[in-house]
């Protein structure tokens, strides 16, 4: 059985002058009440920039990754191309205007114009304490903060 789904964006994705913010539609501002004492925040998006019919062939990745196995399917990466673009990003908030419904932070993985489809709040009950993964990624880096520093280009083949 088939199930039609509509998603319907809450925000744009916006990067103005070295600024990264989130503005929300105006009927989702009131959704930001008491979100102000969380310091991250996940931020779930539609990769627009990859929404096509030809995302649902593009279930196996030839050598994404530079240490990884030659091949590897889509739903083993976090690449955009797949059946359902949707992402998620954790942000750290810089500030929030509640009165505009604008959400700043120091960067964003998502391309302007990205439209937003959910947000939700960053607990720290969140990560997983003893977490496997593959050897080829094991030295990627375990905390969020540490990303910025490290050398990606190593990594990806793309």
């Amino acid at each position: 059985m088939e199930i039609k789904i509509d998603i319907h964006p809450i925000g744009i994705v916006h990067h103005e002058n070295g600024t990264f913010c989130i503005k929300l539609k105006k009927e989702f501002i009131p959704a930001l009440t008491n979100i102000e004492d969380f310091s991250h925040l996940q931020v779930i998006w539609w990769g627009h920039l990859y929404a096509s019919e030809e995302r649902l062939l593009s279930l196996i990745d030839e050598k994404p990754y530079k240490k990884g196995p030659g091949k590897i399917g889509v739903f083993a990466t976090r690449s955009p191309v797949r059946p359902n673009p949707v992402l998620i990003t954790n942000i750290f908030v810089q500030d929030i205007d509640f009165d505009k419904g604008i959400i700043y932070t120091p960067f964003i993985d998502a391309e302007h114009g990205t439209p937003v489809i959910d947000i939700k709040p960053y607990h720290k009950s969140e990560r997983v304490k003893d977490c496997a993964v593959p050897d080829w990624c094991s030295h990627w880096p375990e905390w969020d903060e540490d990303t910025a520093d490290f050398d990606w280009e190593k990594e990806f083949n793309f």
